[in-house]
């Protein structure tokens, strides 16, 4: 069998990515600039130019090459993940959610995988770019206020019209990333105290299930001068509690060095709160805690994990390798977060 090199793939993937593109626009003549973007473990994202007698229109085009259920999902899934995830999009984009908007989702026969096509939003998405360069000096001033209003607006999406989502909850959470750090086989004091503490301190029952962005963090934000111009990346979407999304957009890792803005590394709790709040939305200040702990511990067992030999047999890389060192960096995180506070049990 013929192995098909790198140019090869592009070269076929850019021809029947340009049948997909003149499903969503008959007039298109050809696609330029083809060019796949940074970021993303699990999904492929490309950019393109749809070339057309109207002029040029930047696309972008997310997939993954195998189809299935979100991997959180605890029973099967009426459509594949990268659908699932399109839909999500439309959903949140009627409540007035900024995010890209979805031209078409990609048909087995397509041939290039499972995902879609949305529009391209300008911005920046490196999440150390957006807390140091001055120019989003302005957007920094604005941002928490934003992200509080976006999480707002995402936790009072109507669940019913919703498609199948996975309920999580903070002890299915917390168990199955205790059973992930079990099976690894690692010794961490540390891990081992926030599970205590996390077990110690473990919130009632959400009054409402709602739907929960599960990874809203600097690094899948599209930000703009102005501030905030869409979400990301919702591939881990599942009904839960709305506190999570607070939580884990406050956890150090994602404010790429500038630990004196608790959120995202550009801004305050108190304007997270501010914006959460004129959005509609109320604040549990403990509950918000509990899941930024338990959002250290399970980025702290995913980079352990990464740190691991690949299960599937595929060679090490320095990219896993560098990331499972970033677990250490999540011990110390813990540590300053469960130093005594009035009021822990």
């Amino acid at each position: 069998m013929k192995t098909i090199t790198p140019s090869e793939a592009e070269s076929q993937l850019c021809e029947r990515l340009f049948q997909v593109t003149r499903r969503v626009d008959p007039n298109v003549t050809a696609l330029t600039g083809l060019c796949r973007l940074s970021g993303g473990a699990n999904q492929e994202t490309w950019s393109f130019t749809a070339q057309s007698p109207a002029g040029e229109t930047p696309m972008i085009l997310r997939r993954t090459m195998a189809s299935g259920k979100p991997a959180t999902s605890p029973e099967p899934a009426a459509m594949s993940t990268m659908a699932l995830e399109a839909c999500l999009l439309g959903h949140a984009a009627s409540a007035g959610v900024a995010v890209p908007q979805v031209q078409t989702v990609l048909e087995p026969d397509d041939g290039i995988g499972d995902g879609f096509l949305m529009n391209f939003v300008a911005g920046e998405t490196l999440g150390g770019r957006i807390v140091r360069d001055t120019a989003f000096t302005g957007a920094r001033k604005v941002l928490a206020y934003q992200c509080g209003q976006a999480l707002a607006a995402i936790h009072q999406i109507p669940v019913a019209p919703l498609p199948d989502l996975p309920v999580l909850t903070a002890i299915e959470t917390i168990d199955g990333y205790l059973a992930q750090h079990r099976a690894s086989g690692t010794l961490r004091p540390v891990f081992e105290l926030a599970f205590q503490w996390l077990g110690n301190n473990l919130p009632s029952p959400p009054e409402q299930n709602v739907l929960v962005h599960g990874d809203f963090r600097n690094g899948n934000l599209i930000v703009g001068g102005k501030g905030l111009r869409a979400v990301l990346d919702w591939e881990l979407a599942h009904l839960g509690d709305p506190m999570e999304d607070l939580g884990w957009l406050c956890v150090n890792s994602w404010r790429f060095g500038r630990t004196d803005l608790p959120v995202g590394g550009f801004g305050h709790r108190k304007d997270l709160i501010a914006g959460y709040e004129a959005g509609g939305g109320s604040v549990d200040i403990a509950r918000v805690r509990f899941w930024e702990v338990l959002g250290c511990l399970k980025w702290g067992i995913m980079c352990q994990g990464m740190a691991s030999a690949p299960p599937d047999g595929k060679p090490r890389r320095v990219e896993r390798a560098a990331i499972g060192r970033r677990s250490s960096e999540t011990e110390i995180d813990l540590l300053n977060l469960l130093a005594p506070c009035e009021g822990d049990k």
